[in-house]
């Protein structure tokens, strides 16, 4: 295959699968090789096995970090700190993409980008809706409340107040606090309803400041 026939295949695609160009009579070991040989000369981006994009040279799409991190673990979705930054709601660029998945714990240095994949159980994986990020790229990514509540599950000591202060959690109003309350309750841990009720007097306290400018 060359590489202009590829562009034709997945010129429009932000990543691919390998298994997309296996159609028709090729042998997968050859197509192999040729990929090898393309991820060595710059000409694509290896993001796990089986998984590329093409260097920005070549690409019509820019990959967004959060569909690169759906591509490379299935089954998961962009959630705490990288949702909260999305959403406005932490002051801080979140430059690691940080998801959770029911299978195991990993992490991924790819050239587009750090992952990590957090654990939660099955009864955990909730919460979380399909984005849109432009470029016909969408995206599973955790609603605020649920982002929230996952990074207070899974760091210790984050129900304490302090914690929940230094994140220096930002537009509130943009939390439904009826559902985070919800959340808090289908999970059961008293720790995210301990959280909650925090973060409700945080809404109130922003909500009476932004009553008195």
């Amino acid at each position: 295959m060359e590489f202009e026939r590829l562009l034709e295949i997945v010129g429009d695609e932000a990543v691919f699968e390998s298994g997309l160009l296996l159609a028709g009579d090729v042998k997968p070991a050859d197509v192999q090789k040729q990929l090898s040989r393309w991820t060595t000369a710059g000409r694509l981006y290896q993001l796990r096995r089986g998984l590329y994009a093409l260097a920005q040279a070549y690409s019509k799409v820019k990959p967004h970090p959060f569909a690169i991190a759906n591509r490379i673990v299935s089954g998961s979705y962009v959630s705490l700190q990288s949702a909260l930054a999305y959403y406005g709601m932490i002051p801080e660029h979140a430059p690691l993409t940080t998801s959770v998945t029911t299978r195991r714990p990993q992490s991924h240095h790819t050239p587009l980008g750090d992952f990590d994949y957090r654990h939660v159980s099955t009864a955990l994986f909730f919460g979380y809706l399909r984005i849109a990020l432009g470029d016909e790229q969408h995206a599973f990514v955790a609603s605020p409340e649920k982002a929230l509540l996952d990074l207070i599950y899974l760091t210790p000591g984050s129900d304490a107040p302090a914690y929940l202060r230094e994140l220096r959690l930002q537009n509130l109003d943009r939390l439904n606090i009826a559902r985070l309350h919800e959340f808090a309750d289908r999970i059961g841990k008293l720790k995210l309803q301990r959280a909650a009720k925090i973060v409700t007097q945080l809404a109130l306290v922003e909500a009476e400041e932004y009553e008195t400018l």
